[in-house]
């Protein structure tokens, strides 16, 4: 069994400078979101072995926040291609890597994600807003075997229906 979990960046600040939408940073709330996803995952016992963020500012502090308050032991590396990449470069990556690795949390944006959702687990349109976590699972042993349509939605989790 192989695991993605896609992680939505938390609420981006508006109101503040930044040179480009890649450099914006998370408001007040969305750091607040991505403590809280972190400490769910920790308690949900489903901490990634990988997580591949984004390169953009708010979907690397989600993650390193979730990470933190959770205390995650997952190793992490950044991925350029989820910015503004379609839900094929998730299969792609995933796709690649080792074996070993039983879960993947992705960190990334909309609507890549809720398009992702909706392709491996061959779903109408999904509602996937700031620090949404979503779990899907795969019946494969390789990643290489993973495909779109063969995954199974396990759960879908919204921070405000948290009560932490």
């Amino acid at each position: 069994m192989k695991s993605i979990i896609l992680f939505r960046h938390g609420k981006s600040e508006w109101n503040t400078f930044y040179d480009s939408d890649h450099n914006r940073p998370l408001a007040p709330r969305g750091i607040k979101a991505a403590k809280k996803m972190g400490v769910f995952l920790a308690n949900k016992k489903q901490v990634p072995d990988l997580v591949i963020s984004s390169t953009a500012i708010r979907a690397r502090t989600t993650v390193e926040l979730a990470i933190e308050k959770g205390n995650w032991k997952s190793a992490m590396i950044l991925e350029s291609a989820i910015y503004g990449g379609p839900p094929t470069v998730l299969l792609s990556i995933a796709k690649a890597q080792l074996d070993t690795i039983k879960s993947i949390c992705f960190v990334g944006h909309e609507p890549n994600f809720s398009m992702f959702i909706s392709q491996a687990c061959g779903l109408g349109h999904i509602e996937f807003t700031t620090a949404n976590m979503a779990k899907i699972d795969f019946n494969v042993n390789n990643w290489k075997d993973i495909e779109f349509e063969k995954g199974v939605l396990d759960w879908l989790q919204k921070p405000k229906e948290l009560d932490y």
